[in-house]
């Protein structure tokens, strides 16, 4: 800008004016700048433009370089909260995010993630006067206000039983649509057709699950009952559910398989689910036959069953039921329960909904993003014994090696080795490393790579539940897990979890970069910074994390732990273990947003 040096008389008006425009602009440069270092308008603005930056997707080259600080160890400060609207944020359940998408087939209610460049990279706060849980088992029946102030349920469902507000508690009666009088003599009722108690049953999916005080009633029968909701109008009922301690898991019946194996569970139950069982030619009725055990057993109760204005959604849901030889073996009131068949004896048959049998090419138990199938699968489309009469009785199904861990080489070796394994590791959390399992501190727990699920079955004598994650990319071993008597799902750790925050006492798992890792290659999908965010996220304050790794992953882990606000401490292995492997076990501190943070 050359002007600028002109002698003063050889300046004309239209420079002056020019001069006086940037000079202005300057002073105001310099007076903003003392505004925003030295008055409190600084730190409102700086809060708002912090919140703005973190939910900005515009700049992904920044938040690369934010990871590689994190993970080096160069980022000497932590990571920054998110913004104080986020506190129940899921990232894949993000109404705002998915009210765009299709209502087809609730397409717009399932799985929709954002990818890792468009989620802002930030700690989720708990919500003010949020508390320490109400521990188990005082939880199943009483939960603090303050941790999740919503009382949308509470004064809808209030007079059925749901929950209600009682002083600083949510208080939880029992009680559901068609169980007003609480679960209990539902439950009751039920156990006249079907073997509620001695073992047969032990596994249970219970669909569109309120509050999950069905699954809560039947953990004292020894069933355990994984119950799955939407995140929708029901503001988080799944989140009231996992603070009471119940298995809970937020999942809609959609467009795709639900992400569990082939022949999962003894029992389905679904009490006014609301899901059209015969719509799209029978799709969902043929997606719950999938999950459910040859000699297993399937309750409706509520619409359509013998309801005011569905006799033809009634006689439909029969029709079907009768096409895939189910018997029927009680109708009470709005209730109908009917056994699955051991075999597929009357399949194909003639039926108005075209049902057919899925070729040999389809394998049942694949339902990570899976398309829904119209087409049944057959039980010889899946080797080894898994029907109901056929496998041992709980609790002796949990130590017997199930024919059907076959889906991996030398699998009854490796089953029995991985039993005695976790035996002898959780022994050592437990005497040496002092961990809080098998105390009232401890009730939701998590193994994030549950391989056959050798970790939670060393649990089973403690008062927790745990979420086995078979992560979809490694082999599909979720079928053992069932098939000895416990619960999981399929993921894949380089998206964030079907969970609300604060969900988990304890999140575990051995190998924490094979989860990120394309199999077979030293390439990762996504970074350990994302992944130890979202165990973050999940984890309640003052919960556990323990990381079973290498020496140089776990130095890894320990540079990105500091960021995330966890006190982190490295032991050595149990004595009888072989390899290099070492234990990470960190502490989520329990901070709470600064009012500048707002």
């Amino acid at each position: 800008m050359g002007h600028l040096n002109l002698p003063a008389s050889k300046r004309n008006p239209r420079q002056w004016k020019l001069l006086d425009i940037i000079s202005t602009i300057f002073f105001g440069l310099v007076l903003l700048f003392f505004l925003l270092v030295f008055t409190p308008l600084g730190d409102s603005l700086a809060a708002s433009g912090r919140q703005a930056l973190l939910l900005s997707t515009s700049d992904p080259g920044q938040r690369h370089r934010l990871v590689a600080l994190v993970e080096l160890g160069h980022h000497h400060q932590a990571i920054e909260a998110c913004p104080a609207d986020s506190v129940d944020h899921m990232p894949c359940e993000d109404p705002r995010r998915n009210s765009q998408l299709s209502r087809e087939m609730n397409f717009y209610r399932e799985r929709q993630c954002p990818l890792p460049d468009e989620m802002p990279l930030c700690l989720i706060p708990p919500p003010p006067g949020y508390k320490i849980p109400v521990r188990w088992p005082e939880s199943l029946h009483m939960i603090w206000h303050s941790n999740m102030p919503h009382n949308k349920i509470a004064d809808r469902k209030g007079h059925q039983g749901w929950m209600k507000e009682q002083g600083p508690y949510f208080i939880f009666p029992g009680g559901g649509t068609m169980f007003p009088d609480g679960a209990a003599p539902y439950i009751e009722k039920l156990g006249q057709y079907i073997p509620i108690s001695g073992g047969t049953l032990r596994t249970a999916l219970d669909m569109g699950c309120g509050v999950a005080s069905f699954g809560g009633s039947l953990l004292s029968e020894g069933l355990l009952t994984l119950s799955f909701a939407p995140r929708d109008s029901h503001k988080a009922q799944i989140q009231f559910a996992l603070e009471r301690g119940i298995p809970a898991f937020v999942l809609m019946l959609g467009t795709r398989r639900l992400p569990f194996p082939a022949f999962a569970f003894d029992f389905i139950h679904c009490s006014r689910c609301l899901i059209p069982f015969t719509a799209y030619n029978a799709t969902y009725f043929i997606e719950v036959d999938r999950l459910l055990r040859p000699g297993g057993y399937l309750v409706i109760s509520g619409p359509p069953v013998q309801w005011a204005k569905q006799d033809k959604e009634w006689a439909d849901l029969q029709a079907v039921a009768r096409a895939l030889c189910y018997e029927l073996i009680a109708v009470d009131g709005n209730t109908v329960i009917w056994k699955k068949s051991d075999g597929d004896s009357c399949l194909p048959n003639q039926n108005e909904f075209g049902l057919e049998l899925c070729d040999e090419s389809n394998d049942p138990s694949n339902a990570w993003y899976f398309k829904l199938k119209r087409c049944v699968t057959t039980t010889s489309s899946v080797n080894g014994e898994y029907a109901v009469g056929t496998i041992p009785k709980w609790p002796d199904r949990l130590k017997r090696a199930p024919s059907r861990d076959l889906v991996v080489k030398n699998g009854i070796d490796l089953f029995e080795a991985d039993t005695r394994r976790w035996a002898r590791r959780v022994a050592y959390y437990k005497n040496t490393l002092n961990l809080k399992l098998g105390t009232p501190a401890m009730r939701n727990v998590m193994d994030m790579n549950a391989f056959f699920g050798g970790f939670a079955a060393a649990l089973i004598s403690d008062p927790v539940w745990v979420m086995n994650v078979v992560p979809a990319r490694k082999p599909l071993t979720l079928s053992v897990i069932y098939d000895r008597g416990l619960i999981g799902v399929y993921h894949d750790w380089c998206e964030p979890f079907s969970t609300y925050p604060r969900t988990y006492d304890l999140i575990h798992v051995a190998g924490i970069e094979s989860l990120i890792k394309l199999p077979g290659s030293s390439k990762s999908r996504c970074t350990l910074v994302d992944l130890m965010v979202e165990i973050d996220r999940m984890l309640r304050p003052e919960g556990t994390v323990v990381i079973r790794d290498s020496p140089e992953v776990l130095d890894k882990v320990t540079r990105i732990a500091h960021a995330v606000r966890w006190r982190a401490t490295i032991y050595d292995k149990e004595p009888e273990s072989h390899g290099r492997e070492k234990i990470l076990v960190a502490t989520k501190t329990f901070w709470q947003l600064t009012s500048a943070s707002h």
